[in-house]
C-alpha cells in the first residue's frame, strides 16, 4: 500500500512539474511575439499637450534625483506638476529643489486614497491637456521615458499605456528579495489576459476621464486603489492596456524585512481587491512550485537521484531572474529560492487583510 501511495505521489508531482515547465514554455512564446510586434507601433508626435502628475507624500528614497529625472524629458510639449496633500507636507522642499511647481489636493469627501485625490485634484484643474501621465515620486527614470510610455497611446484602442518597475536593491537581502518579488508584476504585465495599469507610470489620453470616470474613482469600492479604477474604467470603455516595455522605470530600495514584509502584503491586497481571479491562480501556481521544490529534495534522497530533474524550472527561474536583474549577487539565489514561498504568503495573508496601511493613512478594504 505505501508503494501504491508513493508512485502516485511520484506520477503527481512529475505531472505538476510538466504543468510547469509548459508554463515557462509559454511565457517564452508571448515574449518573443512581443518583440516581433513591438516595432510596429508608431508613436505620438510629440506635439500633444501633456501633462504629468506627481502626487507627493512624505521622502522618498533619492526624492530629489527621482523629482529631477521626471522633469528633464526629451519630448515636445509636456509640464509636470507636482501634488502635495498639504503645505506642510515633507516632500516640499525636494519638490522646491527640483523646480516643480505644485497644488495641494482639493478636500474631497469620501474613501479614495489620498493618491486618487491627488490625480482627481490635476485632472479637474489642468483641464485643457491632450494626454495625463501619472509618475510616483519613488521612481527615476531616463530622458526617453515619458516618450516611450505616451508612445502607444496612437493606437485609438489603446486606454492606457504602462509599464512596471525595477526595484534596484540599495540594501540588505530583502531589497533584492524585492527586485525578484517585482518580476511577478512584471510578468502580469507581460500577459495581456492579466495586464493591468500600474499607477506608478502610466499614461492616457484626455478623453478616458469624464464626470462618471471621476465619480468612479472617488466612491467606488475601488477607490482605495489609482491602479484597478483606472484599468476598470479602460476596459468597461472597451480598451486595452498598453505594455510599454522601453519605458521601464526605476525604484532604488534599501528596505528590510519590516518594509518589504508590509510592501509585498499590501501590494498584494490590493491585487485581489482588483483581479480576485489572481488570488487563485496564484495559490494553485506557487503552491505548485513549493511541492515540486519540496519533493526534489525529497525523492532525490529517499528514491532516485534521477528526481533532482525537478530542480530544472528552478534551474529556469534563476538563469530568468539575473538575467532580467543584471548583478550577479550570489544571494539573488537564495532571493529565487524563497520566492514562491514569500508570494504564497502574501496570497494567504492579503486575502484576509481587511485594511491597509499606505503613506501614513489607513484605508479599509471592501468586503467580497
Amino acid at each position: 500500500m505505501y508503494g501504491l501511495i508513493l508512485m502516485a505521489y511520484e506520477y503527481f508531482v512529475i505531472f505538476v512539474f510538466v504543468m510547469l515547465l509548459l508554463i515557462d514554455t509559454d511565457s517564452i512564446a508571448r515574449a518573443m511575439r512581443r518583440r516581433k510586434s513591438g516595432s510596429l507601433r508608431n508613436g505620438l508626435a510629440g506635439r500633444e499637450r501633456t501633462l504629468v502628475i506627481v502626487p507627493c507624500k512624505g521622502e522618498d528614497l533619492t526624492l530629489k534625483e527621482n523629482l529631477e529625472s521626471i522633469k528633464k524629458q526629451r519630448y515636445g510639449y509636456y509640464r509636470v506638476i507636482a501634488v502635495l496633500d498639504s503645505e506642510n507636507d515633507p516632500a516640499k522642499k525636494a519638490i522646491e529643489e527640483a523646480g516643480i511647481p505644485y497644488i495641494t489636493s482639493k478636500r474631497i469627501d469620501g474613501k479614495a486614497s489620498g493618491k486618487v485625490k491627488a490625480i482627481v485634484s490635476a485632472l479637474e484643474k489642468f483641464k485643457n491637456y491632450d494626454i495625463y501621465a501619472v509618475a510616483d515620486s519613488d521612481i527615476n527614470v531616463d530622458s526617453g521615458w515619458l516618450g516611450s510610455l505616451i508612445a502607444p497611446l496612437a493606437d485609438p484602442t489603446v486606454g492606457i499605456s504602462t509599464m512596471f518597475p525595477y526595484f534596484k536593491p540599495m540594501g540588505g537581502f530583502w531589497s533584492k528579495v524585492k527586485l525578484v518579488w517585482g518580476f511577478v508584476g512584471e510578468s502580469l504585465l507581460e500577459n495581456e489576459k492579466t495586464r493591468f495599469a500600474w499607477g506608478g507610470s502610466m499614461a492616457f489620453r484626455k478623453g478616458l476621464i469624464d464626470k462618471d470616470s471621476i465619480k468612479f474613482m472617488l466612491y467606488s469600492r475601488y477607490s482605495v486603489s489609482d491602479d484597478i479604477c483606472l484599468t476598470r474604467i479602460a476596459k468597461g470603455r472597451g480598451l486595452s492596456i498598453a505594455f510599454a516595455k522601453r519605458s521601464q522605470p526605476v525604484v532604488n530600495s534599501d528596505d528590510d524585512f519590516g518594509r518589504f514584509w508590509e510592501w509585498s502584503n499590501r501590494q498584494t491586497a490590493l491585487t485581489i481587491l482588483g483581479y480576485r481571479k489572481n488570488l487563485y491562480l496564484g495559490l494553485l501556481f506557487y503552491g505548485a512550485e513549493m511541492l515540486t521544490f519540496a519533493s526534489g529534495i525529497a525523492l532525490s534522497v529517499l528514491v532516485s537521484p534521477l528526481f533532482l530533474a525537478l530542480f530544472l524550472h528552478l534551474i529556469r527561474s534563476l538563469a530568468s531572474s539575473y538575467r532580467r536583474a543584471h548583478i550577479r549577487d550570489p544571494s539573488l539565489a537564495i532571493a529565487v529560492i524563497i520566492a514562491p514561498f514569500v508570494y504564497f504568503a502574501n496570497l494567504v495573508i492579503g486575502s484576509r487583510m481587511k485594511s491597509i496601511r499606505w503613506r501614513g493613512a489607513t484605508y479599509a478594504l471592501p468586503k467580497g
